[in-house]
């Protein structure tokens, strides 16, 4: 998958809704809901890139291996990829 960018709250939460996550680690069906159990109920900011086999986007594998969610100072990173367990970390800016 080519890296994306997005900075429009209902763009991001659309593509999450059509986001699994399967294997080791976190999994999801539905990655928006995911994002939304954590509290990140308006995300402001997307960055995804990286390719993991376990991740699928449309029902299609491949999906990206790194998800970096921002809502305003707290940041959601969800990291994996081919042979790792995904791992998610709730960090918060300055």
């Amino acid at each position: 998958m080519q890296p994306i960018s997005l900075a429009d709250p209902d763009a991001i939460l659309k593509l999450l809704a059509n986001v699994t996550l399967r294997g080791k680690g976190v999994t999801a069906e539905n990655l928006m809901d995911y994002v939304l159990d954590e509290g990140f109920t308006e995300p402001t900011y997307l960055s995804a890139r990286g390719e993991d086999p376990e991740a699928f986007y449309h029902g299609q594998p491949n999906a990206w291996g790194i998800y970096q969610i921002r809502e305003w100072k707290r940041v959601l990173i969800i990291s994996g990829g081919p042979g790792k367990e995904r791992r998610a970390q709730i960090t918060e800016t300055p």
